[in-house]
């Protein structure tokens, strides 16, 4: 059962698939329920196979063709709640991606701010500072499943946040409160703690708590739509010791289910996924999916499994050469200071930078793709043609190369040209509205 990470967490600790369905999708009959809008049937597995087909089997989908993903969007602020360096995590999916699906299906994204955006219900909550971390919605969710297992019980959480925030020990209760109380169970100290005596949850307080989850529902599928991955840590911390104190505490707690909490509270998909160790402890990676996407999920997991385990023995093999590693990051560096005068709309800076970039690493279709553009605000288009083409040699799902190469040719007459490249531009990206206008345009001159 996972309520709020009861198969996912394990999952990470262990190095091994966990599966978290979308809520509602696989039958609760006979189990015993904690929380009914949080419940989920989840399984484990050590190979992607057995995982997607036992999730055929209990989802019950019809078959559909595989779909690929067009949006896979990094949560950069998740991954700074982890004890695992960031970057350790986000370069090997980032080339795997480009490996698998080429570099425009990726996206960075700060999940906090757009959560308070589009979850406003979640932004009455005043929270005060809690070790440094402040008022984070991601946190604050969590917040919303845990905290009413206190109810009535003076925490310095539950002053902070507020009694609506207790929806997880009003189902607890619901489910079985009757039987507590007759039965009088011999409970574990680490249960009986995280049940209140009395609670002050009032119908209203319920309501507010379920248009939170609707929100989250709504804004989570607006993000990733049919055709979306959301990447995310499964944990923030890594596997703690056996017969720590410290997961006993409500900071422990809190945390753990930090992340877990962003599937449970919108009912969306999740699996957990092995990614090597770091300082000898499992690392664990999660993909999210929308609400219903489940075998969207499930095939994706299939495809990219061995691309990012090839990526976790590429990084676990000594470095040929610390000055080539060197050189990449500060190729890297050099793309973002570019990147930064191209905003400053400082053109031939911008190009000195990416020049440099390429110096350093002429490998890398965007440092090409980039200069590119610099090149058509200053109107040197042979030059943004020429730049386009090596991107494109180097990366033939450049999006953005093919685009800026049919802007180029289109500025220097090569229309047949042009639009080809407009036309690709648009088998890579069928909805790319920059591309089908560019086209639309260059085939009204020839009407």
């Amino acid at each position: 059962m996972d309520t709020d990470g009861g198969v996912r967490v394990p999952a990470g600790y262990c190095g091994i698939l966990g599966f978290r369905p979308s809520h509602g999708t696989v039958s609760l009959s006979g189990v015993i329920p904690v929380s009914g809008s949080l419940d989920a049937v989840g399984w484990f597995a050590k190979d992607p196979s057995v995982l997607r087909r036992v999730g055929h089997v209990l989802l019950q989908v019809p078959y559909a063709a595989q779909l690929n993903p067009r949006n896979i969007v990094i949560a950069d602020d998740c991954f700074q709640l982890s004890k695992v360096p960031a970057e350790h995590i986000t370069q090997m999916v980032v080339k795997s991606v480009e490996k698998l699906y080429g570099r425009q299906v990726l996206r960075r994204e700060n999940l906090g701010d757009y959560i308070n955006l589009n979850v406003p219900s979640l932004s009455a909550f005043n929270v005060k500072q809690i070790n440094g971390e402040g008022r984070s919605p991601i946190r604050l969710l969590a917040n919303v499943m845990q905290i009413l297992k206190r109810a009535g019980k003076k925490t310095s959480l539950r002053d902070s946040v507020c009694k609506y925030l207790n929806i997880w020990w009003h189902e607890f209760k619901q489910n079985h409160d009757e039987w507590i109380n007759s039965v009088k169970p011999s409970l574990d100290p680490v249960i009986l703690a995280q049940i209140p005596e009395v609670s002050d949850l009032t119908d209203a307080d319920v309501e507010k708590c379920n248009t939170i989850r609707s929100e989250l529902r709504s804004a989570i599928n607006a993000l990733l739509k049919d055709d979306g991955i959301l990447v995310i840590p499964t944990s923030s911390d890594p596997p703690p010791k056996l017969g720590a104190k410290d997961v006993l505490s409500e900071e422990f707690l809190i945390r753990t289910s930090t992340l877990s909490s962003l599937a449970s509270m919108s009912g969306c998909c999740q699996v957990a996924l092995p990614l090597g160790v770091h300082e000898k402890c499992p690392v664990s990676l999660s993909l999210l999916a929308r609400h219903g996407g489940d075998r969207f999920l499930l095939d994706t997991l299939q495809t990219v499994y061995a691309s990012l385990q090839e990526q976790v023995d590429t990084a676990g093999k000594p470095k040929s050469s610390s000055k080539a590693v060197t050189q990449e990051t500060s190729a890297e560096m050099a793309k973002e200071k570019g990147n930064q005068a191209f905003k400053d709309k400082q053109w031939q800076r911008a190009i000195g930078f990416y020049t440099e970039a390429i110096k350093l690493n002429s490998s890398n279709a965007t440092y090409y793709s980039n200069r590119a553009a610099a090149y058509l605000e200053m109107g040197s288009f042979i030059q943004a043609e020429a730049d386009c083409t090596q991107a494109i040699d180097l990366d033939k799902k450049n999006v953005k190369a093919y685009l800026r190469r049919g802007t180029a040719r289109e500025m220097l007459g090569y229309y047949k040209e042009a639009m080809e490249d407009f036309r690709y531009a648009l088998v890579l990206e069928p909805n790319n509205r920059r591309a089908a206008q560019s086209l639309d345009r260059l085939k009204k001159l020839f009407q």
